[in-house]
């Protein structure tokens, strides 16, 4: 027996996200949080994941995953999993499902260590854009955003975090190594180039 259907909770999340989310955050955006759920149900399929309930549990937690914006910067996920704890029970969701989508929730820390496949699928959909072609435009939106939270505060040190954070990410789903790494390091290569021209 499934709880509620996703789309109850897809829409709660979406105003909750509009009405609640800082326009300083132009990464940790709704826009964002919608990618990353478009992106669990992709990978989740490529990678054979057939069980109702396991795409259920991937689904919502990519819609909490970054509701702890709504609270704080820092250590967002813990407050995210406060969220899906104290709204997931009345669309009908048991403690034994809240705590794994909690555990997905936690797994998209930075830097990751998924432990289970769903937690390898929702980490590599919440990076997928650093293999995609809109990498560039994406990455904008959070230089804006670390911009104004004052975690860099021009462009090199920017594109110095691309190059740091590129370089120790990986993929963990065969679906994601074979159609998001070869992009990746192109977009490594690129963001080098442009420091090596900064300096």
């Amino acid at each position: 027996m499934l709880p509620a259907n996703t789309a109850s909770v897809y829409t709660h999340i979406v105003q909750k996200l509009q009405q609640g989310l800082s326009p300083d955050l132009t990464y940790h955006s709704l826009q964002h949080t919608l990618d990353v759920f478009e992106q669990v149900t992709i990978i989740a399929q490529a990678e054979g994941i057939q069980d109702p309930e396991e795409l259920l549990l991937l689904q919502v937690a990519a819609l909490y995953h970054d509701t702890g914006f709504l609270d704080t910067y820092q250590q967002h996920e813990e407050s995210g999993c406060g969220f899906a704890q104290a709204e997931l029970p009345d669309f009908g969701f048991t403690s034994g499902q809240i705590e794994t989508i909690c555990g997905l929730i936690m797994a998209t820390k930075v830097p990751q260590r998924p432990e289970t496949k769903l937690q390898e699928i929702i980490c590599d959909a919440d990076l997928d854009y650093l293999g995609r072609d809109d990498f560039f435009p994406i990455g904008e939106t959070l230089y804006r955003e670390f911009l104004c939270y004052g975690i860099v505060h021009n462009e090199e040190q920017w594109n110095q975090l691309q190059v740091k954070f590129l370089e120790s990410h990986t993929f963990f789903t065969s679906f994601s190594k074979k159609s998001r790494e070869t992009q990746k390091q192109k977009h490594l290569e690129m963001v080098k180039a442009k420091l090596n021209r900064q300096r």
